[in-house]
């Protein structure tokens, strides 16, 4: 479907865009795309990366545009926007990405989805790597660059082509596009608030799962246990540390970056060791081991494989160390996600100086109560919490609702916070006040920069030492 068609992506640059694209293009297909990024000349690498995969890029002022192309696109862009009114005029086909990545998915002979509120791009990467290594040869779309395959892929390594039957992917859940999507394998890490109601979490992912006729579900969660006891379907595999899970982890011991456990499945013991940290990574781990073996890899070596899958960027990414200062990297923006990072930091001794640049005015309407509570819970009185202003690159978006607040209802919360609304001005402070053991959490999403942002504190520090 894809060979001979020709695709316009614009915002070809995002998580979602760049590893579908690419996708596209190693398939085959004409592929070109604008981002509002290229025109202010920012994350520069990252088109230069898809230059040299024959991707053409333009400015996004709808030059870019010929009859006959696919425009993709978010379906919230505003027709105004230069490239959607350039494609109106020449009457292209206009589909969002995950329209397109859906059609990609259920033309696939084993198709695996993995889906939930937080877990699902290491969750999509452990299983696409664990795939890969038993020479399955899948096609794998994540939103996050997956270590593992940087040697093939080169430094945006968030997607891989192959030639075998699966094709796994993460699949979301905030813009209702999970619909979209027929799974044979569906994997449902676990529900919480995030970007909808409760209520249309539960009828989302219920419906994914009713889908599929493999699901992997969380058995400590207790919103999927409710959800999947109601729904009556059969081919059902739990994963967690309790007692009820068909793959479950006992004999637990977390390190520093890594774990180790066993793996008690199918009435049988495994011992596995994770290159990850974290109680989180393990869980995500049981999640990937239940879904190879329902795509039909021996439990023996799905477990060697996870044992060398490498890690996401910035998912607990250490980004180095200077003057007895560890610099940590991580894309963790809601509560949950937030909080399993600061809770495996803490397994450990050491202060944390935690950064948090929300990833936008809307998600801090939605969640900015359970923001602020999961702050003045996880955090200690030694420890320190900076929040600049969330991530904001124009539009028309309400701004109401900004990190001053947030730092108010934390210290209502019982917590401590300071907001400093440049990022400049907190890699500052961050960097006078770093001292020997002490640990640096970088933390937010849809900003590129934020890896850069960690290295250049490391530089400081090296250069303050």
């Amino acid at each position: 479907m894809t060979k001979d068609n020709s695709y316009f992506f614009c915002g070809i640059g995002g998580s979602g865009m760049l590893p579908l694209a690419t996708i596209l293009r190693a398939q085959g297909a004409n592929v070109a795309g604008s981002d509002r990024a290229l025109d202010q000349g920012r994350s520069e690498d990252k088109f230069d990366w898809l230059r040299a995969r024959g991707i053409t890029l333009f400015a996004q002022d709808g030059s870019g545009l010929a009859k006959g192309q696919t425009l993709i696109a978010s379906a919230a862009i505003e027709d105004t926007v230069p490239d959607i009114a350039a494609a109106k005029r020449r009457g292209c086909e206009r589909l969002t990405r995950a329209q397109l990545l859906a059609r990609l998915f259920n033309a696939a002979e084993l198709p695996i989805a993995v889906g939930g509120t937080s877990g699902k791009s290491t969750v999509t990467g452990m299983t696409g790597w664990i795939l890969a290594d038993c020479d399955r040869d899948p096609t794998v779309m994540n939103g996050a660059v997956m270590k593992n395959f940087l040697g093939e892929e080169g430094g945006f390594a968030s997607a891989r082509v192959g030639a075998g039957a699966p094709f796994v992917s993460e699949v979301d859940e905030s813009d209702g596009s999970i619909a979209l999507f027929d799974p044979y394998i569906a994997v449902l890490t676990n529900i919480s608030l995030d970007h909808k109601s409760m209520d249309e979490l539960r009828d989302l992912f219920g419906e994914f799962a009713r889908r599929a006729t493999h699901v992997i579900w969380n058995a400590d969660d207790r919103e999927s246990a409710a959800l999947i006891d109601g729904l009556q379907i059969t081919g059902v595999v739990g994963f967690g540390f309790s007692d009820g899970a068909n793959f479950r982890a006992v004999e637990v011991e977390e390190q520093p970056l890594g774990s180790r456990f066993t793996l008690e499945a199918r009435g049988k013991r495994y011992p596995v060791t994770l290159q990850v940290p974290g109680r989180h990574n393990i869980a995500n781990a049981l999640a990937a081991l239940a879904a190879a073996e329902a795509a039909g890899i021996a439990i023996t070596d799905a477990v060697a494989a996870i044992g060398r899958f490498e890690g996401l960027r910035r998912r607990f990414d250490v980004v180095g160390t200077a003057g007895g200062v560890t610099v940590i990297d991580d894309f963790g923006h809601n509560p949950e996600k937030i909080a399993a990072t600061l809770r495996t930091l803490k397994a450990f001794p050491g202060r944390l100086l935690v950064f948090f640049q929300p990833h936008g005015y809307g998600p801090l309407r939605v969640m900015g109560d359970e923001l602020a509570a999961m702050f003045a819970a996880e955090l200690d009185a030694d420890d320190r919490l900076f929040l600049c202003d969330p991530v904001y690159f124009g539009g028309t978006t309400d701004r109401s609702v900004g990190s001053a607040d947030i730092t108010a209802r934390i210290e209502e919360a019982g917590g401590t916070a300071d907001y400093v609304a440049e990022r400049e001005e907190v890699g500052k402070r961050l960097v006078q006040l770093a001292e020997n053991g002490d640990r640096i959490v970088i933390m937010g999403a849809r900003d590129d920069t934020l890896i850069d942002f960690a290295q250049d504190l490391i530089r400081r520090i090296e250069a303050r030492d």
